[in-house]
């Protein structure tokens, strides 16, 4: 593995280690746990979506007329992730994007969907991001999340966009949510069967072909610049930091109290 891959990875290493140990998860455990999470977390799908775009506009041509733009490899790697992410088979086997299928998994839980169909739909009209969050009625923790998000696209510098997308979003989606789920499943929880297969195919595609190919993104847009790689260690801690930040504002009272001892 590339060296300054090696030494990122090293450098974040305890706070990733502090979201594999995060309470959260052991809160999660009924139904209505998975509505409440589901209806903070769904923004960080859709940032996510919006820091996958902001790499396909800086690395590929999404300009008419179109002219090749930056490495060929770089061009494959991103398109590779676009198709997946934006164009995946749903659960019953219709294209779909993950937010998509997630928005159908938290509907088919009894999930609140209005708060996100209302930032769409308020971005749609005209109003920034900020404007719209602004009036939402969600956690501030979710709200600062997205708001970071947004701070580093507009920076437009892709080693910058690629290291959060690579460091802070990819893999983070905790292999225990689908044990608990499947434990619900047992028990005769039939309306999970959607965010069982979100889980299942997201961590099936960033497993087997995403997160490697995140990576040799990263090499090629850094390549041997010390500065872009410094600059990306500490994008990608930041990253981190408002992971555990909105997972915090998901906690109860007793387990905020806790992780403050």
């Amino acid at each position: 593995m590339n060296a300054h891959i090696e030494k990122l990875q090293a450098e974040i290493s305890g706070l990733r280690q502090q979201l594999v140990d995060h309470p959260l998860y052991a809160q999660i455990q009924t139904l209505e746990d998975f509505q409440y999470f589901m209806e903070q977390h769904i923004f960080a799908v859709w940032d996510f979506m919006s820091l996958l775009k902001a790499l396909q506009r800086g690395l590929t041509c999404v300009e008419v007329p179109w002219s090749p733009k930056g490495n060929p490899e770089t061009r494959k790697f991103i398109n590779e992730i676009v198709l997946g992410e934006e164009s995946d088979t749903d659960a019953d086997g219709k294209v779909s994007s993950h937010f998509e299928m997630y928005l159908e998994a938290m509907q088919q839980i009894g999930a609140n969907t209005l708060p996100i169909h209302q930032l769409t739909e308020w971005i749609s009209y005209g109003k920034t991001v900020d404007e719209a969050l602004y009036q939402l009625e969600i956690n501030e923790e979710t709200k600062e999340f997205v708001r970071f998000t947004f701070s580093i696209i507009e920076t437009e510098e892709m080693h910058k966009i690629a290291s959060v997308f690579t460091f802070g979003r990819e893999d983070l989606i905790p292999d225990m949510f689908i044990e608990i789920l499947r434990e619900m499943k047992a028990k005769g929880q039939e309306n999970i069967s959607k965010l069982l297969y979100y889980l299942e195919r997201h961590i099936e595609i960033d497993g087997g072909d995403h997160g490697p190919i995140s990576l040799r993104m990263m090499d090629e847009i850094c390549g041997d610049d010390e500065q872009k790689w410094e600059e990306a260690i500490q994008c990608a801690k930041q990253a981190l930091e408002m992971r555990i930040h909105l997972w915090n504002g998901l906690l109860t009272p007793s387990q905020v109290m806790s992780t403050e001892d």
